[in-house]
């Protein structure tokens, strides 16, 4: 739950937020860049007012249906404040899903092996061309969503290192 209540005590940051544009800002907006899905935003949320993070009000314009907008705390903020540290200094193993194939590689036939771990490398060459293209196109004044996309970046290119050296002493 972490991990959520940054995102929605973050997102709150800039001001009250109905909760489909939450929702939007989720879909659209972060999971491009962190990777994070969310199924239902109105459980959580509902989690975090019982906790006196957010606050809900309901507001109807014209003849719409109620709509509930969502503001961020006092206690919210200093929780997000206190979330954001625990994140920078939440340190955890890279994991990566070649890795469970790797730990058996004695069991499986070089040549193949050197075939599976080229096309992956093509596959990862390909995201890297992708997010370089999103760096390229991205709109100014965006310098965090910069930072991330050259912190992944980092991350391939170090993938097809470490897979290039592998299929060199591949026999």
């Amino acid at each position: 739950m972490i991990e959520h209540e940054l995102l929605f005590l973050g997102l709150l940051k800039d001001g009250p937020k109905h909760g489909y544009e939450i929702k939007r800002l989720i879909d659209e907006e972060l999971f491009p860049f962190v990777g994070l899905k969310i199924k239902s935003i109105y459980y959580p949320l509902k989690k975090m007012e019982k906790l006196g993070l957010v606050t809900k009000d309901v507001g109807r314009e014209g003849k719409w249906p109620e709509k509930y907008v969502y503001s961020l705390t006092p206690k919210g903020g200093k929780i997000f404040d206190h979330l954001v540290t625990d994140s920078f200094l939440s340190i955890e193993r890279p994991y990566f899903n070649v890795d469970l194939a790797l730990y058996f590689l004695q069991y499986v036939d070089k040549k193949i092996a050197k075939r599976q771990l080229r096309g992956r490398v093509i596959f990862l060459r390909r995201i890297k061309r992708e997010l370089q293209a999103v760096k390229r196109n991205m709109k100014k004044g965006k310098g965090h969503l910069e930072i991330i996309l050259d912190h992944d970046l980092d991350l391939v290119e170090a993938e097809i290192n470490s897979i290039a050296r592998l299929t060199e002493v591949l026999t």
